[in-house]
C-alpha cells in the first residue's frame, strides 16, 4: 500500500463498532488475501475474536501477529487493542436485542427526523475527510491540463455515471467541449481519437472498475492526459492516471451503500475541478454561462396568455 493510502486512513477516526462489517466489505477488495482472513475473522465473529490476543486471531486466521496489526490499522484503527475493544462493543450491541442498523449508525426504527440528522452529519464528515485528503498539487494539475484542453472525455458506471454527466454538463456550459460516456463500447471508441492536448477523466470509487479503466488506459496510451477521482489511490486505475484526485472511504452500510457517501465525495473533488478550471478561462467561461443562462431564461419565466 502507498504512502498516500496509508496518511488517508490514519488521519481516519476509529470506526464505530457497527461500522466494522461495512468497513470490512468496503476496504476487503484493496487487501491482501491473508489480510482478508483476519477482517472476515473479526466481522464474522466477533465476540470470539474479541477474546484473542494478537497471537491467538493470528494462529486462528492462519496468518501473522504483523499481518493482525495492519488489518486493524487499514480498518481505522490505531492498534489491535483498540480493535478488540470495538469487536466487544460489536458483540455486545449484537447480544443487547437492539433494533438492527441500517447504517453505521441509523437504526431500523428510528424517527425520521433523526434519520435526517444523522446523514446529515454523515455527509458533512464525508465532505471534510474529501477536503482533508485531497492533494491541491495534483488538483492544480489537472485544472491546468482540463482548462487548455482541446477535447475532454468523462468515464463512469452506475452512480459515477451520473457524477460524469455532472461535470460534462458544467464543462460546456462555459465554452468547453466535454463528454460524458456510460456506454464502454462507446467510450474506448471515443478514447482511440483523443490525442496530445486531450484529457481523459475516469471516475471510479473502487478504482477497479473495468468498464472505466479500458479507456482511461486507452487515452493514456494515445497521449492524453488522464485523470482518475477515486477512492482507492492504490488501485488499477492509478497506473494509466497521469493525476490521481482521492475522495473519503466510504461508509457502506446494507441499505446505504457506497454509492451513496462515494458519491458525495466525487460531487466535492468535481465541483472543485470545475470551479478552479472556470477561474482560469474566466474571460471565455463567465459570457458562455451568462450566454445559457439566456438561453434558458424563457424557460423559467411564466407565459401570458
Amino acid at each position: 500500500m502507498t504512502s498516500d493510502v496509508k496518511e488517508i486512513f490514519s488521519n481516519d477516526s476509529p470506526p464505530a463498532p457497527a461500522a466494522l462489517a461495512a468497513k470490512v466489505r468496503t476496504l476487503a477488495p484493496s487487501m491482501t488475501r491473508s489480510m482478508q482472513l483476519v477482517a472476515e475473522a473479526v466481522a464474522g465473529d466477533p465476540a470470539g475474536c474479541a477474546a484473542l490476543t494478537v497471537t491467538g486471531l493470528a494462529e486462528r486466521t492462519g496468518t501473522s501477529e504483523a499481518t493482525v496489526v495492519r488489518t486493524a490499522r487499514l480498518l481505522g484503527y490505531p492498534g489491535y487493542r483498540d480493535l478488540r475493544l470495538a469487536l466487544a462493543g460489536l458483540a455486545a450491541h449484537q447480544e443487547s436485542g437492539r433494533a438492527p442498523a441500517v447504517t453505521a449508525d441509523i437504526a431500523v426504527d428510528d424517527p425520521i427526523a433523526d434519520v435526517v440528522a444523522k446523514l446529515a452529519y454523515d455527509e458533512q464528515q464525508t465532505l471534510a475527510d474529501t477536503a482533508a485528503g485531497l492533494d491541491t498539487v495534483q488538483l492544480g494539475a489537472a485544472v491546468a491540463a482540463a482548462s487548455t484542453a482541446r477535447r475532454i472525455d468523462i468515464y463512469g458506471v452506475g452512480a459515477s455515471s451520473l457524477v460524469g454527466q455532472d461535470l460534462a454538463q458544467k464543462l460546456l456550459r462555459i465554452g468547453l467541449i466535454a463528454h460524458a460516456h456510460m456506454d464502454p463500447h462507446l467510450a474506448v471508441t471515443n478514447a482511440v481519437q483523443l490525442r496530445s492536448g486531450d484529457v481523459a477523466i475516469a471516475i471510479t470509487h473502487s478504482g477497479s472498475t473495468g468498464d472505466v479503466i479500458e479507456p482511461l488506459r486507452v487515452a493514456f496510451d494515445h497521449g492524453a492526459t488522464t485523470i482518475a477521482i477515486t477512492g482507492r489511490p492504490d488501485g488499477p486505475v492509478s497506473q494509466y492516471a497521469d493525476h490521481v484526485l482521492t475522495t473519503s472511504t466510504a461508509r457502506e452500510s446494507e441499505l446505504r451503500p457506497a454509492a451513496m457517501s462515494s458519491r458525495t465525495s466525487q460531487l466535492l473533488v468535481v465541483d472543485c475541478l470545475f470551479i478552479g478550471v472556470a477561474q482560469r478561462t474566466y474571460e471565455i467561461a463567465a459570457p458562455a454561462l451568462a450566454a445559457s443562462y439566456e438561453a434558458l431564461a424563457h424557460r423559467h419565466t411564466p407565459r401570458t396568455r
